[in-house]
């Protein structure tokens, strides 16, 4: 079983990580191809490629710069402890001990614009560049186009050597799309998240975020290594849905969500 999440914007670049013995991207040699690209925009260039602030703008331009290998525990961070966002609230990896990261390590997969796919002691530096990007390569005018099929590929390997050929995608639509999920020899599962609001269960983007992250960590945890056992998820409040679920896309639904939720906001 593989498990795919997506990166996030928000990084923690200061907090200490505990002692693991980090790993190298995979795709190293295409994450300096693209910084090469990146290198040649202006912070103003920068901000309306990826539509964000010129402050952003200005951070990103000099992130680039910076941006240096051979990566080492001096100048780069393991992905899953610089992933800050909603979904990694939900991981909580600092939580994690060593079996739990052994098992991450083999089973748990980041999709990221820049580095294609990452393992969570894979080492990274800091960067902002999300896969929906339409940065023209040599390889097409955006970042499908330059990744191609290498991400399917790569993850066709893995799932070979998996002891249940199933992808649980945790994934945003945006990441999932680099993924071509017809060419690869397993089932996919796409659990859904949704909280009742104004009367309904609604996917409520926050939320469901951090439950993507939740999520993850209970497969870590509790070592789960089939679809039936996914289905057992009923962290803060969820609950698998029979009668909502269809095929491999599993429901769950929670009834009573923080009070943020229940007014949808």
């Amino acid at each position: 079983m593989i498990i795919l999440l997506s990166p996030a914007k928000s990084l923690d670049t200061t907090t200490s990580v505990p002692k693991v013995d980090p790993t190298q991207p995979v795709f190293i040699k295409e994450a300096k191809s693209l910084v090469k690209e990146l290198r040649q925009f202006d912070a103003s260039k920068l901000s309306s490629l990826m539509h964000m602030s010129a402050k952003l703008g200005e951070l990103n331009q000099e992130r680039y710069k910076q941006w240096r290998t051979p990566f080492n525990r001096e100048n780069s961070r393991p992905a899953i402890y610089t992933f800050i966002g909603d979904v990694y609230q939900g991981l909580q990896a600092m939580s994690f001990d060593k079996a739990d990261i052994k098992f991450a390590q083999s089973h748990l997969r980041i999709l990221s614009g820049l580095y294609g796919i990452l393992k969570p002691l894979d080492l990274i530096q800091p960067y902002r560049l999300e896969m929906g990007t339409h940065l023209s390569t040599g390889r097409g005018k955006n970042l499908y186009d330059f990744w191609g099929s290498k991400l399917t590929a790569h993850l066709s390997q893995e799932l070979a050597a998996q002891k249940s050929p199933v992808i649980v995608n945790l994934a945003s639509s945006e990441y999932f799309t680099s993924i071509q999920a017809k060419a690869l020899d397993a089932e996919v599962v796409t659990p859904v998240f949704k909280d009742f609001s104004n009367g309904k269960y609604r996917f409520l983007s926050f939320y469901a975020k951090q439950a993507r992250g939740m999520m993850a960590a209970f497969l870590i945890k509790q070592r789960v290594d089939s679809i039936d056992s996914i289905k057992a998820f009923s962290d803060s409040g969820y609950k698998f849905s029979a009668a909502e679920s269809e095929g491999n896309k599993l429901v769950f639904l929670r009834k009573k969500p923080p009070s943020a939720a229940a007014s949808g906001k």
